[in-house]
């Protein structure tokens, strides 16, 4: 395990550079951010509620998708509040042991997403080819052993990758980049980055990122087989239209996300990469809501009959 050598400084902050380029935009920037950090929690508390509200909505299908909404909360979180602080006062200190814990929550989150993702097309796979066996398959207790693992996986996956970092000596203590990343983070090593980058390709890559993924692809190929075979052109549509909502955000998250951690160090390109935690880090949890509500018939009339239940008691 290396350690910084005597001419080394063992560093207790950093700088994140974060729109550093983009000053003179920075009012405009601080607005456009609180913006959509602000439409992102009304929308995805909007989801949570409709599904606590409404007792058509008890099925794994909405319980997942308000878990899936209380993820985006958190995952929003972890990032965009202390990008706030940087735009507005100026301010883009942060603790060694404060980029540890944002470095720890992004990577614990982005990890749950996954799995949750692979879980809500597994489900989807169960209502559409196992209909008569679906409450079975999918009961609320197996639901929650799911969802259980999948947080397990994902505190030891991201317990892996801060403890990596930790053992590392950094020769420089500005992060140019949005948040405490993995890839960032490298760039400032002053050692071998062998090990991390073998680990965040083999763990996060394959069983994280292309596992689930995996999984997702093979799904909806039975998705596909089974939604061909129906004699209604009615029922192929509605179903095809309740999987293309799941099917866009995992194309987003999974895009933007593989293509930002599997890659070697030395193709790292962090201004690239800022524009690409864009999409997975804000505006994945912002689409979810408006995806999932736009073009799932259930949820909107169960929100036409919240909306209606809060002007009769106006």
């Amino acid at each position: 395990m290396p350690f910084p050598n005597e001419n080394q400084t063992v560093l207790r902050s950093f700088y994140i550079l974060g729109f550093k380029n983009m000053e003179e935009k920075r009012i405009l920037l601080f607005m456009l951010l609180l913006s959509i950090y602000l439409l992102t929690l009304s929308g995805n508390m909007l989801i949570i509620i409709i599904t606590k509200s409404d007792t058509i909505l008890e099925n794994p299908m909405f319980c997942l998708l308000g878990n899936l909404s209380m993820l985006d909360i958190c995952y929003i979180s972890a990032t965009v509040p202390h990008m706030l602080v940087i735009l507005a006062s100026r301010q883009n200190r942060i603790s060694f042991d404060g980029c540890l814990a944002q470095l720890f929550s992004v990577i614990f989150l982005e990890s749950v997403e996954c799995f949750l993702l692979a879980i809500m097309a597994y489900d989807r796979y169960a209502a559409i080819c196992k209909p008569l066996h679906y409450i079975l398959i999918m009961s609320r207790e197996f639901c929650y052993s799911l969802l259980s693992w999948a947080i397990i996986a994902s505190i030891l996956h991201s317990l892996l990758h801060t403890l990596l970092i930790v053992r590392l000596p950094f020769c420089d203590d500005e992060i140019n980049h949005l948040f405490c990343d993995i890839p960032p983070l490298l760039k400032l090593s002053c050692t071998d980055t062998s090990l991390n980058e073998m680990v965040l390709f083999a763990v996060s890559g394959v069983f994280v990122g292309l596992g689930p993924l995996l999984f997702i692809f093979l799904s909806y190929i039975y998705i596909v087989c089974t939604v061909c075979k129906m004699a209604s052109e009615s029922g192929r549509k509605k179903t095809f239209s309740t999987c293309a909502s799941h099917l866009i955000i995992v194309s987003v998250f999974y895009g933007t996300g593989s293509f930002t951690y599997i890659r070697p160090k030395t193709s790292y390109s962090l201004e690239r990469d800022k524009l690409l935690s864009l999409f997975y880090n804000i505006v994945t949890p912002l689409a979810n809501p408006i995806v999932y509500s736009l073009r799932n018939t259930e949820l909107r009339t169960a929100l036409r009959k919240l909306f209606r239940r809060r002007i009769c008691q106006s």
